[in-house]
């Protein structure tokens, strides 16, 4: 947890609700990626109405992007259980001891089956032992399907498998998107590179931790869970240059922004370390740091986020990077103006 002063340990949860037409939750992507609203807050009382194609215009030659370049994997699971009743599984995380923590409906004990040579078994329906030949990955791939958030009334289909994931997606292990990198296009990201913008990754692999929602009434009371992150140690440095340079340094997304806040203000436990290409080392650690408003932003100084849930962590560091009145007026001005909202809708600049 990440206090600041007493004022903000006091923070209630019901300053930061908002009441949002269904209608405006969007169920599927747009056509195309690069044509998705782009509301851009450019000043306290300055909104410009953009589409993220025009996003390079935001751009100067000298100012770094920071990507997560994690990847989703395909861990929902259609089973069924050995007296034949469906069962849906989703894979959370891989435990020390090789089980995985699972989300499931109810609390089933017993062997849930996938296919004839892919099955597990699921204790108290919070945990999974698989069973199966060849890496587990793989037969995600085969059987798994993507995991839309539940606010997404349908089924996962074919068209998720690529829009469900940024087009600079490496790193496979998250099982929920980077959704603010959704946005980007090859096109997009060479005409910032023809710009002259610097583009760098991290990697923070999405968990529950991120899309948890906060039930306590004080803020501060929530906990995250930590979530795993990769991040070459010289990228501290890239940004304070590109700072003295009077550059920004532009984060995409709020999964993005906690890894490298997380590395700048030592709020993370060591995994390990390894070489880089570049001399440094490129470290793997865990973070649960919790960014609300009142905390000192150390690296970030624009961000790219889409538009978040009530009760969402994300939605809290979104305010704390714009100033909690001011992104909630514009949440006001977006749900007025019928932008598309969450994972597959539009996207904020907030400068």
């Amino acid at each position: 947890m990440l206090y600041v002063n007493r004022s903000f340990k006091q923070m209630r949860m019901s300053g930061f609700l908002f009441d949002l037409p269904e209608e405006l939750i969007a169920q599927y992507p747009l056509d195309d990626r690069g044509k998705s609203r782009l509301m851009v807050l450019c000043g306290d009382n300055c909104i410009e109405h953009r589409t993220f194609d025009d996003i390079a215009d935001y751009f100067n030659a000298g100012d770094m992007l920071v990507l997560n370049d994690t990847k989703v994997l395909p861990v929902r699971l259609a089973g069924k259980t050995e007296a034949g009743k469906a069962i849906g599984v989703l894979i959370a995380q891989k435990n020390e001891t090789g089980a995985y923590r699972i989300l499931t409906k109810g609390r089933y004990t017993g062997r849930v089956f996938f296919s004839e040579d892919f099955y597990a078994d699921v204790s108290d329906g919070k945990e999974a032992v698989f069973h199966h030949d060849g890496p587990l990955e793989d037969k995600l791939r085969e059987f798994g399907l993507m995991p839309l958030p539940p606010y997404i009334k349908r089924p996962p289909c074919g068209i998720d498998m690529e829009r469900y994931q940024t087009v600079y997606a490496k790193k496979e292990g998250s099982i929920a998107a980077p959704t603010a990198g959704l946005h980007f296009t090859h096109e997009i990201l060479n005409s910032l590179r023809h710009k002259g913008v610097v583009l760098e990754t991290v990697t923070l692999y999405v968990g529950e931790g991120t899309f948890k929602p906060i039930q306590s009434d004080n803020v501060s009371d929530h906990k995250m869970d930590s979530e795993r992150f990769e991040i070459d140690t010289s990228l501290p440095e890239k940004i304070k240059e590109t700072k003295i340079n009077g550059n920004k340094t532009v984060t995409v997304g709020t999964t993005t922004t906690r890894a490298i806040e997380a590395l700048s203000c030592g709020r993370y436990k060591l995994i390990n370390t390894s070489g880089s290409a570049n001399g440094y080392q490129r470290i793997t650690a865990s973070t649960d740091i919790f960014i609300y408003p009142g905390y000192e932003f150390k690296a970030a100084t624009a961000l790219i986020t889409n538009f978040h849930l009530p009760r969402s962590t994300p939605l809290l560091l979104a305010c704390a990077f714009a100033g909690q009145d001011r992104l909630l007026r514009a949440y006001k001005t977006a749900i007025a103006a019928q932008y598309r909202f969450f994972s597959y809708g539009d996207v904020m600049l907030i400068l």
